[in-house]
């Protein structure tokens, strides 16, 4: 056995990845190939560019994600994982060798939503639903 991995149990949620970013400089270029390709479609979200990308059948296995004008020129595409408790979780990042890149912000009336490299420094989000964030 090369290593072991220790899982620990999670009562409470799933921790899954909920939800995908696509930073782009054109955002509607890269809706309409999607949409072209594979038939998603899109629902603008708030005032900032960024766009809700339905990517099919809610009956079907799979997430939806979004659709973003790049704040950074390195910007990648971004899993974001549902979590419990952000504060526990920014700890738990931390505590295993991760770092926050981006803090804890409120999306209103929605939750919130921290980033964070993985030791490798492959970036993720993490998302706490919280109606009343603000």
């Amino acid at each position: 056995e090369i290593f072991r991995i220790t899982t620990k149990i999670v009562h409470h949620m799933s921790n899954r990845i909920t939800h995908f970013e696509i930073p782009s400089d054109n955002p509607e270029q890269i809706m309409k190939f999607f949409n072209e390709v594979f038939g998603w479609n899109y629902v603008k979200f708030g005032s900032e560019p960024y766009w809700l990308a339905i990517t099919g059948d809610e009956k079907s296995p799979g997430i939806n994600g979004g659709i973003m004008k790049k704040k950074h020129p390195q910007q990648p595409i971004v899993n974001s994982i549902n979590v419990e408790n952000m504060d526990e979780t920014i700890s738990a990042i931390e505590k295993a060798g991760g770092k926050i890149v981006v803090p804890k912000m409120a999306i209103p009336a929605v939750g919130w939503l921290a980033y964070f490299t993985d030791p490798d420094g492959n970036i993720h989000g993490i998302m706490q639903e919280d109606k009343n964030a603000q």
